[in-house]
């Protein structure tokens, strides 16, 4: 009876190492460090299989591939590798079948080192330390240093493109009386022909000018100020104080005057040509009869000693551009002053 069911027992060995449906393999058992081979478990069923993950001890897992069924069979790959040298076992993995546990085989895995002959390793020099990139910190001093260089060159050149105010002693001759001046403008008055080039207000403005102007001076009244009626009352005033000599008849004449260039300047009134030189001879006469109560002395030109005065002289600036072209200039000399300083100390340092 013993002896019947060793027999039995034996038999189911058999059959179950004979019909055995999973399998493991691998391509070589031989690898060097580094180098890749091949791990595949097959199947011999495609439904219900269950292969799980699984881990190594000296070896390690590059890819997984996916699994391939062939002619009723499954197939799963992976890319294995070992980095230590030795003798690795890819354990014993558990595949599930219809809920059925099965075991693959252990294999042994050899990984050998790679032999290097020295004798012909070509040597290198030793190389030298590598110096850190260029930071702000760097060129800080020198930033520093060069905005203090530009700012005594610009201060330098500011005073330099102005000219130096030379002390320049000028004769100026002594200033006409008032009634040679006013004589003197009228006649240059004529010369422009302002009103025959139709420019009837500009005319009336210096006509009207010039004879305040004289009046100004002459008299010693702000004229230029006054209003027409203000200035014709003061004359009227100073002409019952006695204070002038004049008639009642020079100051219509004036008041006239002025009357008409205000229509001109404000009311756009324009004058026909013989008013106009109505106008021009009225100014003449208000000048011939307008003077005041004591008459200055008379005045020898010939005898003034001419006066001395300083003035400034014209000064030619030079133009916008033109500095900002010389700033621009004087920055660059600067910024490439600067970095040639700096690189030549990195190099010695």
């Amino acid at each position: 009876m013993n002896m019947k069911k060793q027999l039995l027992l034996f038999f189911l060995l058999v059959s179950a190492i004979g019909f055995s449906q999973v399998h493991a393999e691998i391509d070589t058992t031989n690898i060097r460090i580094g180098e890749q081979f091949e791990y595949k478990i097959s199947v011999d069923e495609v439904e219900n299989v269950i292969i799980p993950s699984f881990a190594l001890k000296g070896l390690e897992i590059i890819d997984s591939l996916r699994i391939d069924t062939l002619k009723n069979r499954l197939i799963k790959r992976y890319i294995l590798t070992g980095f230590d040298s030795g003798s690795f076992y890819i354990p014993q993995q558990q595949i599930f079948i219809k809920n059925q546990a099965f075991l693959t085989d252990s294999l042994l895995v050899n990984v050998a080192t790679v032999a290097i002959d020295t004798t012909k390793i070509k040597k290198f020099p030793i190389k030298s330390i590598k110096a850190e990139p260029y930071v702000f910190d760097d060129y800080k001093n020198y930033l520093f240093w060069g905005l203090a260089i530009l700012l005594a060159i610009g201060t330098i050149l500011y005073f330099a493109l102005r000219r130096k105010e030379d002390d320049e002693a000028i004769t100026i001759e002594p200033a006409l009386p008032p009634y040679q001046e006013a004589l003197m403008k009228l006649n240059l008055l004529d010369k422009k022909l302002l009103w025959q080039s139709n420019k009837i207000k500009e005319y009336y403005s210096e006509l009207t000018g010039i004879v305040r102007y004289y009046i100004e001076r002459e008299l010693k009244i702000p004229a230029m100020e006054r209003t027409t009626d203000g200035l014709i009352d003061t004359l009227t005033d100073f002409k019952d104080s006695n204070v002038i000599i004049t008639d009642k008849s020079t100051i219509n004449q004036l008041k006239k005057l002025l009357q008409e260039s205000d229509l001109v300047k404000f009311a756009k009134s324009k004058p026909l040509a013989n008013e106009v030189e109505n106008d021009r001879k009225i100014a003449e006469s208000v000048i011939n009869n307008l003077h005041p109560k004591v008459p200055e002395e008379e005045i020898n030109i010939e005898t003034i000693k001419p006066v001395t005065v300083v003035q400034k002289p014209a000064i030619k600036k030079p133009p916008l551009l033109g500095k900002i072209l010389i700033i621009m200039g004087v920055l660059l000399i600067i910024v490439a002053i600067v970095f040639a300083i700096s690189l030549a100390i990195k190099h010695l340092s």
